[in-house]
């Protein structure tokens, strides 16, 4: 599975002359935890994310400096930033719409990011998001098994095939039984969305086996 098979193509983007403030409604009316910053011919410069929103943006409570002694505060020198230009994290991290999603998991937790963008070239074409890799993983048994044997029927024929799905755990029994077959048959299951791993069982020895033009 790639990059492409589950980003998000609409991405809701900002740039660097965007207010902070209007990023942060977006992120708080979206949902969202990052956005991706883009110039006006739509490349990836940034990311902008609510930790970087949040930086020197709040005043301190005056009433944590009253004491019997009368201190008086110290004078707020804080400057933020007012647009995203000031706060985004630059360059960001990102990956090319046919990175392996294994290896875009390995990068979201060794970096602890919680959203990555996809690029074609310099340019923006999608995210992924933790959201969006956990979704996958709640997909119905049903449609990854219907999707799983789609493509092997494309490839192998119909009734060659058969498919049972647990939990994300793929089990493929082929008929003809074909060492080379078997291994094409986990490339193309395991490029199915929703599928966490692929067994391939071996055929009982009461099947009927079928020739290539799918007859007995």
């Amino acid at each position: 599975m790639q990059a492409r098979d589950i980003m998000t193509r609409s991405v809701v983007t900002v740039t660097a002359t965007t207010t902070v403030h209007e990023a942060a409604t977006l992120l708080a009316s979206n949902g969202f935890t990052a956005l991706p910053v883009v110039d006006d011919d739509g490349a990836l410069v940034g990311l902008v994310t609510e930790v970087d929103l949040l930086r020197d943006r709040f005043p301190h409570d005056p009433r944590f400096y009253c004491s019997d002694e009368g201190s008086v505060r110290a004078p707020d020198t804080r400057a933020p930033a007012a647009t995203v230009g000031g706060v985004m994290t630059t360059p960001p991290a990102s990956v090319r719409a046919g990175a392996d999603v294994v290896d875009l998991v390995a990068i979201m937790r060794a970096d602890g990011l919680r959203s990555m963008p996809v690029v074609d070239g310099p340019r923006l074409v999608g995210i992924v998001t933790r959201r969006d890799l956990v979704r996958i993983l709640t997909r119905d048994d049903a449609a990854v098994a219907t999707d799983v044997r789609h493509q092997l029927e494309i490839y192998g024929g119909l009734g060659r095939w058969t498919v049972g799905v647990d939990g994300g755990a793929v089990t493929i029994t082929d008929a003809l039984d074909d060492p080379t077959d078997r291994h094409v048959a986990t490339v193309l299951a395991e490029a199915v969305r929703g599928v966490t791993v692929v067994h391939m069982a071996p055929a009982r020895s009461d099947t009927v086996h079928i020739d290539a033009e799918g007859t007995s």
